[in-house]
């Protein structure tokens, strides 16, 4: 028997065709606990670990994020979360999407739970394209490539396969704390300046930015993103620190100019099973170098540093994703450099008209 569930649907969806007894509703910080149980078990089947923790859980439906984020939990008869969509705002034109479905629930239950998840999911697609002025908006849906039961659900909902995606992992040991960026090549790399009170100069930060704009515009699916967007995303991150920003220069001539660009993150390592604490690891968010300094060893030189600052904290590893696809054969550089392919992920598509 299926209903609409109007008796127990949030205000703020829309009519959803819910198994009978089910409900659906907008969560919040007080779900948190719950979502990072489902999406953990999710990770777990799909790449054979799980990661992500509550903080993660709480960047996509805690307060801050609603003003780019949508989101939809279905709970089953009894009142558990059963399955989880969350729809971000990304930039102009694009819309990331992850869909989440117990991995506990049968085959035909699950199908019909990730139906319903990717019906709203094109709901949240046409208000946040609308709110944007677009005729068509983008869904941009993730899945670990191995993960046979979320491509069927990718596949039902009409999405396309369109890219792979390496997700890297460079074991760091004390010793790289020596690493140099190479300075005798005329590279210099230098940390985003601090003001007084400790922020970062807004001049750095925009001149990450370019950089960043600049030397992603010829990649795949790349959008435009103002400078306010990025730093209101980036900062987001759990693992987000002012001091893993670091800005390229080229000194040939009296001034230095800006060269390239690398955010990095902190990851935290969590606990083991005993509860004892693992240790963190540092993360590539955006490494970007201009195509008028490619070729003077400026990404080798950034890469190098976030190395040199991940062994001189403790940390273990620096972890990156690289295109699979990407016509600059970026992964040659990391593999070269220590850098091996941990996992595999693939981004879907679907292009849905905005009424």
């Amino acid at each position: 028997m299926i209903s609409t569930g109007e008796d127990r649907k949030d205000a703020n969806l829309p009519d959803l065709d819910l198994p009978s007894g089910w409900s659906a509703a907008v969560p919040d910080e007080a779900d948190a606990t719950e979502l990072t149980a489902l999406l953990r078990a999710h990770e777990q089947h799909g790449r054979g670990f799980a990661s992500s923790s509550e903080d993660d859980v709480l960047v996509e439906v805690g307060a801050q994020g609603a003003m780019v984020r949508e989101n939809v939990v279905l709970r089953d008869a009894e009142g558990r979360v059963r399955g989880w969509a969350t729809a971000h705002d990304r930039a102009a034109g694009r819309m990331l999407m992850q869909v989440v479905v117990d991995r506990e629930l049968d085959d035909e239950t699950a199908d019909r739970v990730a139906a319903v998840l990717f019906d709203w999911a094109e709901w949240a697609a046409r208000r946040i394209g609308g709110g944007r002025g677009l005729e068509v908006q983008q869904v941009d849906s993730g899945a670990f490539a191995d993960d046979d039961r979320q491509h069927r659900y990718l596949e039902s909902a009409g999405y396309t396969r369109v890219r792979t995606w390496w997700q890297m992992s460079r074991p760091v040991v004390p010793g790289d704390a020596d690493l140099a960026p190479e300075p005798d090549r005329g590279v210099i790399i230098r940390p985003v300046m601090r003001q007084g009170g400790g922020m970062p100069d807004e001049d750095d930060l925009r001149t990450v930015h370019d950089i960043l704009e600049s030397a992603f515009a010829d990649h795949f699916n790349s959008a435009e993103e103002t400078f306010d967007e990025f730093i209101f995303r980036l900062r987001e991150d759990p693992g987000h620190r002012w001091d893993h920003w670091w800005i390229a220069e080229i000194v040939d001539g009296a001034e230095p100019e800006p060269a390239g660009a690398l955010v990095g993150t902190m990851l935290d390592g969590g606990v083991d099973e005993h509860g004892a604490p693992r240790p963190d690891g540092s993360y590539v968010s955006y490494i970007g170098v201009l195509q008028s300094a490619r070729g003077r060893g400026v990404a080798k030189a950034l890469l190098n540093m976030i190395v040199a600052d991940a062994a001189s904290r403790g940390r273990n590893r620096v972890g990156l994703e690289v295109d699979a696809d990407s016509p600059t054969r970026a992964e040659a550089l990391y593999l070269s450099m220590g850098w091996e392919t941990r996992y595999v992920t693939e981004s879907w598509h679907k292009d849905v008209p905005v009424e």
